[in-house]
């Protein structure tokens, strides 16, 4: 199913080909679905990015995209990504093995745009992912989004970053020797992603670091509980609100980090 706005490629990596939806010129940012795929919602966010002056690649992970989200969509999304070789839901320190292609999309991207470096925005499933691709691949700006993996209810699990540690130690060099910098988003009591993950992220990266968490008080009333997806479903477009005061920063960040002469 198409995506409006937005024109459709192919890209293969190792055996592997994907649909990627692809909008706006820039430099690259690499848009990563929530559970369960690309929503009206998250292809309302990557237009929004692609209007900042990106051009965004929006590959197709799961589900059918622009398929509205219900509570039973999402439930059917989670059994199957429990079951896939490509995700690994429980791992603690390692990425899943779709974080390969990933890489490899970033890398094309980045050929194609050229800039400084590439933009990741994961979204609650993959919100890890966007960390995990700072290795093998010229990531700059990456944005965890409600960053929901590992899954599990132990203290290792809240605490753990579902990276490995050649890919946290690729962080570290890309932040100090290419100035890059990583952007988090959560609400508060999002059983989802636990505030024991910011802290972990904040003792790893120290002020490389800047994590945005909001009372969830401040989501969508209208969107299912509890409030999860910052810039998604819980959003509330409207000046003043501090999810809208969210996606601001999120596309402020990647200027800063991509187009820094702007």
């Amino acid at each position: 199913m198409p995506v409006p706005g937005f024109t459709t490629v192919a890209f293969s990596h190792a055996g592997v080909s994907r649909e990627v939806f692809r909008a706006g010129q820039g430099p690259a940012v690499i848009v990563m679905t929530e559970i369960p795929g690309i929503t009206p919602q998250v292809a309302r966010f990557a237009q929004w990015v692609a209007d900042a002056g990106f051009s965004v690649f929006m590959p197709q992970l799961i589900g059918t995209p622009m398929k509205p989200l219900t509570r039973s969509g999402a439930l059917l999304e989670i059994a199957r990504v429990c079951i896939s070789r490509e995700f690994r839901v429980l791992a603690a320190n390692e990425s899943s093995p779709i974080v390969d292609w990933l890489r490899a999309l970033a890398r094309d991207a980045h050929a194609q745009c050229g800039g400084p470096g590439v933009g990741a925005v994961g979204m609650c499933l993959t919100g890890n992912f966007a960390l995990s691709m700072m290795l093998d691949a010229p990531v700059l700006a990456p944005v965890l989004s409600q960053p929901s993996l590992p899954g599990g209810f132990t203290a290792k699990a809240r605490a753990a970053l579902h990276a490995s540690p050649a890919a946290i130690a690729a962080a570290h060099e890309k932040i100090d020797q290419h100035g890059a910098r990583i952007l988090g988003l959560r609400f508060h009591g999002d059983p989802m992603c636990p505030p024991e993950r910011f802290k972990r992220l904040r003792e790893e990266f120290g002020d490389a670091f800047e994590g945005i968490e909001i009372d969830s008080k401040h989501a969508n009333p209208d969107a299912m509980k509890p409030a999860h997806s910052v810039l998604t479903t819980h959003l509330i477009d409207a000046a003043g609100e501090p999810t809208r005061a969210a996606l601001d920063r999120t596309l402020a960040f990647l200027t800063e980090q991509l187009k820094p002469s702007a």
